[in-house]
């Protein structure tokens, strides 16, 4: 539900708004389909994996692929791994900071519930923060609550995406090693800025609107959607040190593939690799589990544009992909279980202390 294949704030509100005339219960996601989904999600991210392997020994035009994947070295590799560990848990630590009142375990469990079906089923972003919800709604969490904060998770963690986005943009225009074509440089800034400015200026265009609109679904919609623009404002613009979540989240998944094309023996410029990421995951948006293909001929499409070699591209984002979906989506399916199996139970909320009590079905 990251900024790593989210979707569009129109939908992230829109979603906002539905979720405060209907709750986010069972009755859109319940435990039987959510332990499928994730089942029939591994099924998939096996038999893709098979798949690769089988293309990577077979085509003779891949021989050099499969030879710069296995002769990539274990330490690096294990470094990537670990990178891909502290991604997830600066996710943790971002969703306990939007959510300032979850438990620390419980809400945990639920961020990394939503990175496992974020990475092996094909929800997308609003449906990760629907499973997300209905895990709290469950527990007696107010729909409406987890549904405003669910859409300020989204934005701040969108943010540090067009930060980055700004700052990689800039760096090589102004001279950091890459390609030197405006194109592939000032204009992704160029985009970012402009996201960025019609973001800060949405909660002051939306209050003139609201004030000439009669109360209704309309003036919910956009009433709420200012409301999670400014919490975000806040978040982003007035941070304590929780912040290095949101940008953990982000920057430890960017240098999981740095330390893959290390694996490789490979050492590639930082601002083209940067970019090419970040263009690359708008691939995400096609609702296929894990963005398996899409993804990753994105991903290398968009490398080599920035000027990086074919061969290692490839072997460096299959590496690359493998464990940022097999790292979240392990550990969080560990996580859904135990959630499962305490879900009858009362939480302690947070800030201040308060007993919820699950709701019955």
């Amino acid at each position: 539900m990251d900024a790593r294949g989210s979707p569009p704030e129109a939908a992230v509100a829109d979603a906002t708004s539905e979720s405060l005339d209907r709750p986010l219960a069972a009755e859109q996601v319940d435990a039987s389909k959510a332990r499928r989904s994730l089942r029939n999600g591994f099924i998939t991210l096996i038999l893709a994996g098979a798949l690769v392997v089988g293309l990577l020994l077979a085509v003779p035009g891949l021989n050099g692929v499969a030879k710069t994947v296995s002769h990539m070295q274990g330490g690096w590799i294990a470094v990537a791994i670990g990178l891909e560990v502290l991604s997830c848990a600066s996710y943790v630590l971002a969703f306990l900071q939007v959510f300032e009142r979850a438990p620390f375990r419980v809400g945990a469990r639920i961020a990394l519930s939503e990175e496992a079906f974020g990475a092996a089923v094909s929800l997308g972003g609003v449906g990760s923060l629907a499973v997300g919800g209905w895990l709290m709604v469950e527990r007696g969490a107010p729909a409406g609550r987890i549904a405003e904060r669910s859409a300020v998770l989204f934005l701040y963690t969108s943010a540090i995406n067009v930060i980055t986005l700004i700052l990689a943009g800039l760096g090589l225009f102004l001279g950091l090693p890459g390609p030197s074509n405006p194109l592939l440089s000032i204009l992704p800034a160029a985009v970012g800025v402009v996201v960025g400015a019609l973001f800060l200026l949405l909660p002051r265009y939306v209050d003139r609107l609201v004030s000439r609109i009669r109360p209704g679904r309309l003036h919910t919609f956009l009433t709420e959607t200012a409301t999670s623009v400014r919490d975000t404002k806040r978040l982003v613009f007035h941070p304590d040190w929780r912040i290095v979540g949101a940008f953990g989240y982000l920057w430890f998944d960017i240098a999981v593939l740095f330390a893959c094309f290390a694996a490789a023996g490979k050492g590639v410029p930082l601002a083209p690799v940067v970019l090419a990421y970040q263009i690359s995951y708008l691939s995400n948006f096609i609702p296929v589990p894990g963005g398996i293909g899409i993804l990753d001929g994105s991903m290398i499409g968009m490398l080599v544009i920035y000027g990086v070699g074919g061969t290692v591209a490839t072997a460096a984002t299959l590496v690359y992909h493998a464990i940022s979906l097999w790292v979240p989506a392990v550990w969080g399916t560990i996580a859904f279980f135990l959630l499962q199996r305490t879900k009858r139970q009362p939480i302690m909320l947070r800030n201040p202390p308060e007993e919820l009590h699950p709701r019955s079905h």
